[in-house]
């Protein structure tokens, strides 16, 4: 009896869980039971793939080629990275993995940069695992109605709504045309706005295909820390081909960006429980001593150049040689940040300075209203209603005094906003509304200098017109005595300089 309740309980709760597992829809089953994996902490095993893979330095062969990779079109290898297209209108450029992946379940971590000089880029670039490479196509640089999944960061806005740049998820059977008009959304599976052009560090994303769950994480590119990422977007049920190629392609149209991939990492992912294959299983004998050597022929150079650059550069020694120089978007995200920065500053004095006008508006109201109340209560009759006709009128002007004020504040609030808020730093139109800021201060200044000269005018009494205050009369200082005196003396010095100058030129003509 004592066992059979701990039993039947058991059993009850069994009955109820599957009958709920029957209730639910297939995705909910699904993302139920994933959750539940997660809390039991049953993680996938997690393994290099270093054949889906690449990663500078000495990113490029001898021969211009990427190990294991093909690239075309406008690609451009180079020893730290690949630019997909440079920055010039009308560009497509791809990097396939020669080899299909052997896996069933994988994650790749992709770390690139998009710049350019304009404030709306183009066209975007794409993360691809379809059937079949496409290797050129009108898709971002790659070719359309593709078997697989591509994830599209797309930075031109074909739509015109206004949601770009944005990382779109679309999957295709093989048999759908790419809708380019509406930039996918009719055919997005999951999406996300994040805006991945001209930031400080590159951008890193982290794309998880598991038990049919596809998870897309970000890392905006604001920080350093490699790990920051940030949900995205997440697609269930999601049905891949079991063998595939990676891939990641970009392309440019009447604008243009550079697109440059720093890394691709896959890893392949293998359910707990699940041996995975060894890596030594895998790779023949005769090509792992080929890499081996390959390794440390590269090791041996590697050493013999730092040898060499120490000798050359005793100074620099202990200094990473990349931080010594900036590169020319460095410089320029780092004037366009000191240039916000100033703005910031210039806008927040601005705003300080507002508020004294609008204490010194209070006060003065406050101090107006007092003196003009107090010459209503001494004045009896019609006087007395005069008064209090100017006091509603100057009430009235002081209100709209106030609200210009009050205004300009707002305006100054709202720019301040979007200073702070701005994400395309050197955009022509953040500077334009700027400009629109700054226009309506000055203007709105100009009516509250207006308004405060009419209304020392309305409170002074019409029959007292504003009179200087009249001189002093200047005392007499100079007696007739001294005056006569004075003149003597001067006649007496002018005769006594014209008797000097005629015997000077007396002089002069006799030596001559």
């Amino acid at each position: 009896a004592a066992v059979s309740r701990p039993f039947s309980g058991n059993v009850l709760w069994a009955a109820l869980f599957c009958l709920g597992c029957r209730l639910l829809s297939p995705a909910e089953a699904s993302s139920l039971g994933a959750a539940g994996a997660v809390t039991a902490g049953a993680q996938p095993h997690r393994r290099f793939e270093y054949k889906y893979s690449f990663k500078g330095p000495h990113l490029v062969q001898g021969d211009g080629s990427v190990p294991f990779w093909v690239h075309t079109g406008n690609a451009i290898p180079s020893a730290d990275q690949i630019r997909i297209t440079p920055s010039l209108k009308s560009q497509r450029g791809s990097v396939w993995t020669k080899n299909k992946s052997i896996f069933q379940y994988w994650e790749v971590e992709v770390t690139f940069r998009v710049t350019g000089r304009g404030r709306i880029g183009a066209d975007g670039l794409a993360i691809w695992f379809t059937e079949s490479q496409g290797l050129e196509g009108p898709v971002f640089g790659a070719a359309d109605t593709w078997n697989g999944v591509g994830i599209f960061f797309d930075s031109f806005d074909n739509d015109g709504k206004k949601n770009n740049p944005a990382v779109i998820v679309v999957g295709n059977n093989g048999k759908l045309l790419y809708d380019h008009q509406n930039d996918g959304s009719t055919q997005a599976l999951a999406s996300c706005q994040r805006d991945f052009r001209n930031k400080p560090y590159p951008v890193r994303v982290k794309i998880t295909y598991y038990q049919k769950l596809l998870t897309v994480m970000i890392n905006n590119g604001f920080t350093p820390d490699k790990e920051d990422y940030e949900f995205c977007a997440t697609v269930e049920n999601m049905i891949l081909p079991s063998e595939g190629y990676f891939g990641i392609s970009a392309a440019t149209g009447g604008l243009a960006d550079d697109h440059d991939v720093l890394s691709f990492l896959t890893f392949q992912l293998t359910e707990p429980g699940k041996e995975a294959p060894t890596p030594d299983a895998e790779i023949p004998e005769k090509d792992k001593e080929k890499y081996q050597e390959e390794f440390e022929h590269f090791q041996q150079e590697l050493d013999k150049k730092k040898e060499e650059f120490q000798k050359d550069h005793p100074d620099m020694q202990g200094q990473p040689a990349d931080d010594l120089f900036e590169t020319v978007s460095d410089r320029e995200l780092r004037q366009v940040f000191e240039g916000q920065n100033r703005i910031h500053l210039e806008i927040k004095q601005l705003n300080r300075q507002l508020d004294m006008i609008l204490d010194e508006q209070r006060r003065y109201v406050t101090a107006v209203t007092e003196e003009i109340t107090k010459r209503g209560a001494g004045i009896p009759g019609q006087q007395g209603q005069v008064s209090q006709q100017e006091l509603d009128a100057i009430v009235k002007t002081q209100e709209e005094v106030l609200r210009q004020v009050n205004e300009m504040k707002n305006s100054m609030v709202d720019s301040l906003r979007l200073v702070s808020g701005i994400q395309h730093p050197g955009s022509a139109g953040g500077v334009y509304e700027t400009t629109q800021h700054f226009n309506d201060i000055k203007e709105h200044l100009h009516v509250v200098k207006r308004d405060i000269e009419h209304l020392v005018q309305r409170n002074m009494p019409s029959n007292e017109k504003p009179k200087c205050p009249e001189l002093p009369p200047f005392p007499s200082c100079l007696s007739t005595t001294h005056f006569f005196m004075f003149v003597a003396v001067q006649t007496v010095l002018f005769i006594g300089y014209i008797m000097y100058r005629s015997q000077q030129e007396a002089a002069a003509k006799k030596f001559f």
